[in-house]
C-alpha cells in the first residue's frame, strides 16, 4: 500500500480532507497513468462505444471520465460505496456538460447492488477493488454481477498476486492491502459462475495483475 494512504480513514470526512484523487490512491503522478492504462486496455480488449460497461468501485471517475466520454449515452454504469467520490468525479473530472450529454448512471452501494441499474452490462472493470476486499466480498461481488450481466459478459479485475496464500485482513477496507494467489482468484470465479483467464502483467504502475472473468 502506498505510504501516503497508511492510516487513512474510510470515511466521507477523510475524502473531503485529503481530496478525491488522493483518497483513491491517485496522486497526480498515478492518476493520469492509471486512467489511460485502464481505458486503453479495455478498448484493446474490444470495448465498443455502443456496449454497456459497469465500472465496479468507480470512485471519483479516474477511469470513468474517459469511459463516459468514449461510450454512447446511457452505456456507462458506475457503482461505488462513497457518494462523495462520485460527486467529486462528476464535478471535477467529467464536467456537467459531458454528464448531461452522456447520461452515465450511478448506484451508491456498499453491497454490490447491481440490480439497481436495471441493465445488463457486457463489459466490466474492477480496477483496484479486489486489492481492498476480503474473500467473502470478492465472491459477493462476482455472484451479484453474474446475476444481472449479459450472457458472455467479460469482467476484468486487478489484484495483488501472492505466490502462496497469505493472512489478509479480516474486514475489507478502502486502504487495506489484500493479496491472493492465482488459484484463489480462479476459485472465486468458479464458485460464482464465471470462467477465468489469467492475464497477469498489464503494466500497472503498482504491479497489480489482471484476470478476466467470463460468464459461463
Amino acid at each position: 500500500m502506498p505510504e501516503d494512504l497508511i492510516g487513512m480513514e474510510d470515511t466521507r470526512e477523510e475524502i473531503h480532507r485529503v481530496g478525491h484523487r488522493r483518497f483513491v490512491g491517485g496522486a497526480d503522478n498515478y492518476w493520469d497513468a492509471i486512467s489511460e492504462l485502464q481505458f486503453r486496455f479495455l478498448v484493446d480488449q474490444g470495448l465498443a462505444p455502443s456496449e454497456t460497461l459497469v465500472d465496479v468501485a468507480c470512485g471519483s471517475l479516474r477511469g470513468g471520465a474517459r469511459f463516459i466520454r468514449y461510450l454512447d449515452p446511457d452505456c456507462y454504469l458506475g457503482i461505488d460505496k462513497h457518494v462523495e467520490l462520485i460527486i467529486y468525479g462528476v464535478a471535477t473530472e467529467l464536467g456537467i456538460r459531458a454528464y448531461r450529454e452522456k447520461r452515465p448512471r450511478f448506484v451508491v452501494s456498499d453491497c454490490f447492488e447491481f440490480d439497481k441499474f436495471q441493465a445488463n452490462p457486457v463489459f466490466g472493470i474492477a480496477q483496484s477493488l479486489f486489492t481492498h476486499l476480503c474473500a467473502d466480498e470478492v465472491e459477493s461481488c462476482l455472484s451479484k454481477l453474474n446475476s444481472v450481466a449479459a450472457p458472455g459478459c467479460r469482467l476484468f479485475a486487478t489484484f495483488f498476486e501472492a505466490i502462496e496464500k497469505v493472512a489478509n485482513p479480516v474486514v475489507s477496507h478502502s486502504h487495506g492491502h489484500f493479496a491472493y494467489t492465482r488459484s484463489q482468484m480462479e476459485d472465486f470465479g468458479a464458485r460464482t459462475g464465471w470462467k477465468s483467464q489469467y492475464i497477469g502483467e498489464w503494466n500497472h504502475p503498482r504491479a497489480q495483475k489482471m484476470i478476466e472473468y467470463v460468464i459461463r
